[in-house]
């Protein structure tokens, strides 16, 4: 069996202390490729670091709203030259966040908007950050035209209602740790009507471990539980469940 998370930070400083070994769980529970996320100035150096070390690592690399306040001139034509290296799959993670009071919604509106039209120039797929901003995340895209490139809705959250406007754009929705809590009544049910081949799976570790961790640093080898959790409200075997999502994740961002 092979899994795919496509979503994940391996280079947080949660993993300083043993991240050697947190990979090496992630390949014996059957993870075979994982995509980090380089999301600010620091973080994009070290995923690219990652992405070159390892065979089965992927970057996204981008400019995540909570440092929206913190792209100067020069970083998006940065993100650009970055995006032409054989292991960059995907420009993200960027969007909205409306939970953090961290940047202007305005200025998170023009990093967003400008991170979009860097993708629809190089054809590439996002990845969406979207907290606590379902309609502005929505109406953007819309506007922007990212229909155009695609890319992925992490960690969604959203209604059903919000998810077919972004199966309607041609996005695939990715789910992690919260469809294993017991109180997840929303994101259960989206997944149960989310089409099988727009369907991804994910851990962005260290957050949003899934049950029943919950509480502990999260980690890439727990995109186990997500998968049996998905194969369970999605009525098919775990095995199944594996291939469709693995196989999405390669079509998705353009992995042969």
């Amino acid at each position: 069996m092979q899994l795919f998370d496509t979503h994940t930070h391996l280079d947080a400083p949660q993993f300083d202390e043993d991240r050697e070994e947190v990979i090496a769980r992630a390949l014996e529970s059957g993870v075979s490729k994982m995509i980090n996320i380089g999301f600010n100035r620091e973080t994009i150096p070290t995923t690219m670091e990652l992405a070159e070390k390892y065979d089965y690592i992927y970057a996204a690399v981008g400019w995540h709203p909570q440092d929206a306040f913190s792209m100067k001139e020069g970083d998006l034509e940065w993100i650009a030259s970055l995006c032409s290296h054989p292991k960059v799959v995907a420009i993200g993670e960027i969007g909205l966040d409306y939970y953090w009071d961290t940047s202007p919604k305005d200025v998170q509106h023009e990093v967003f908007r400008k991170q979009i039209g860097l993708a629809r120039e190089l054809k590439m797929p996002i990845c969406i950050h979207n907290r606590d901003a379902h309609e502005d995340v929505i109406r953007i895209l819309r506007e922007e035209k990212a229909g155009e490139v695609g890319g992925v809705m992490h960690s969604f959250s959203g209604s059903w209602e919000s998810a077919k406007m972004c199966l309607d754009l041609g996005f695939h929705l990715s789910f992690g740790g919260p469809i294993t809590f017991k109180n997840a009544r929303v994101p259960k049910e989206v997944l149960a009507q989310t089409p099988l081949d727009r369907l991804l799976i994910e851990t962005d570790s260290p957050y949003l471990t899934p049950h029943p961790f919950r509480g502990k640093r999260n980690e890439t080898a727990h995109v186990r539980l997500v998968a049996e959790a998905a194969a369970a409200i999605k009525g098919i075997d775990l095995q199944e469940l594996a291939e469709i999502t693995y196989a999405n994740a390669l079509e998705r961002f353009g992995i042969v």
